[in-house]
């Protein structure tokens, strides 16, 4: 694609003569400009998909893919759920009710949310197992309790202590309707790594859960897990053909908005930060700009020695096409190797200036995540390149248009 020729005055383009120290500069502009960029873009793409996949994951890890409903007095019934196993059968199906509540501990009141689990279902067995870090109740049995750690540690609560919890029904008394209120004994203490998640849901038996809330098995609520979480509005609109008397709705309808919040930002910090290499890039069309018109009575010499206009045009091209692709290359090394260590950068940035660069109670997590998506890498380093190769191109093409007799008139 380019003779020797081309690629040698490329290559004494690169190096300047020590009274062209001007160009230099722009050089190492342009090369530290396009690798910052690239490197930045990656980090935050990467940060960006890593937030994606976390909470995706967490929010699947504990909810249900699809919950179904009953309508008004209808009742989801045996004939109904084996309905659902026998026209899909790669999904679990489980009872379960949840409701709002508030616990109450030394004058202190929080809203919670109470999720009813069946302590003879398998799959809650499994799940529990795996998210509990104190404790060893997998199988939650009649007055007991399994709180979030991060609602533990605001109300100071430990294994083996009681705690209060204000039901939203009412009893009846002679003074009227008041709040039913249980005593529950901390059985287990659960982390999923979800902060939000840790600080406002508890575990109850399903039975437990019915009582509490006053209700009977004609409330149970179905969870459907699928083993293509992706699918579930698909399954959801399959469901309601095969029984219209229950109300299904997915994890993607309850969450709609907040990803498509951070779609939209994840773009829009796309097309913010593209704007650094941009930036750069006209630093190349500068620095080229300047080279050529300090470069002309060699041009002119070239041309007159039978060097075409397109191989001139080439030669410069290809200089300002090296310092976008080597730096390029530089920022994506830069930008992988960072985004595998945020975790540990981050540790040692908190430590070192003694600030807490990531809080888990506003960003829902405990540790930054990260996920390098090697398609978004190959976009960053194609538009940077594609960006580079216009900014090398523009002023190159003004070479054609040189008069060499002009240009060694003087000489």
């Amino acid at each position: 694609m380019f003779t020797s020729v081309e690629r040698l005055i490329a290559l004494r383009n690169l190096k300047p003569k020590r009274k062209e120290g001007f160009l230099k500069v722009i050089s190492i502009f342009s090369f530290v400009g396009i690798m910052l960029g690239v490197a930045i873009l990656i980090i935050v793409m990467s940060v960006m998909n890593g937030f994606r996949t976390e909470l995706t994951n967490k929010i699947l890890g504990f909810n249900p893919h699809i919950i179904i409903k009953p309508y008004d007095d209808k009742k989801i019934d045996l004939k109904f759920k084996n309905q659902l196993k026998k026209n899909f059968t790669d999904i679990q199906v489980l009872d379960s009710y949840s409701g709002e509540a508030v616990v109450i501990n030394n004058d202190y009141a929080k809203g919670i949310m109470i999720k009813g689990m069946d302590p003879n279902n398998e799959k809650n067995s499994i799940f529990l197992k795996k998210i509990i870090v104190e404790g060893k109740t997998f199988k939650i049995k009649k007055g007991e309790i399994v709180i979030g750690k991060e609602l533990a540690i605001e109300l100071n609560l430990a294994i083996g202590d009681k705690i209060n919890i204000l039901s939203s029904a009412y009893i009846s008394t002679p003074f009227g309707g008041l709040p039913k209120q249980e005593t529950y004994s901390i059985q287990g203490i659960f982390s999923s790594g979800f902060y939000e998640f840790d600080k406002s849901v508890v575990f109850l038996s399903l039975s437990e859960t019915l009582h509490f809330f006053n209700k009977t098995s004609r409330d149970i609520n179905l969870e459907v897990y699928l083993s293509n979480p992706l699918k579930a509005d698909e399954i959801k609109e399959k469901i309601g053909i095969i029984n219209n008397n229950f109300y299904a709705y997915s994890w993607i309808d309850l969450n709609k908005s907040f990803f498509s919040a951070l779609k939209i930002e994840r773009n829009v910090m796309f097309i913010i930060l593209t704007l650094i290499i941009i930036v750069a890039a006209f630093n190349i069309i500068s620095g080229l700009t300047i080279l050529i018109k300090n470069k002309t009575k060699e041009i002119a010499i070239l041309k007159t020695l039978g060097l075409s206009n397109n191989s001139i045009v080439k030669s410069f091209f290809l200089t300002g096409f090296t310092i976008g692709l080597i730096a390029s290359i530089f920022g994506i090394i830069i930008g992988v190797v960072f985004s595998e260590n945020i975790e540990a950068i981050r540790v040692f940035l908190s430590y070192i200036f003694n600030v807490e660069i990531f809080p888990s109670d506003i960003y829902f997590l405990d540790e930054m995540p990260s996920e390098i998506n090697s398609f978004s890498v190959m976009i960053i380093f194609i538009f940077s390149l594609v960006t580079t190769s216009i900014a090398s191109l523009i002023p190159a093409i003004t070479i054609s248009k040189m008069n060499t007799i002009k240009a060694l008139k003087y000489e």
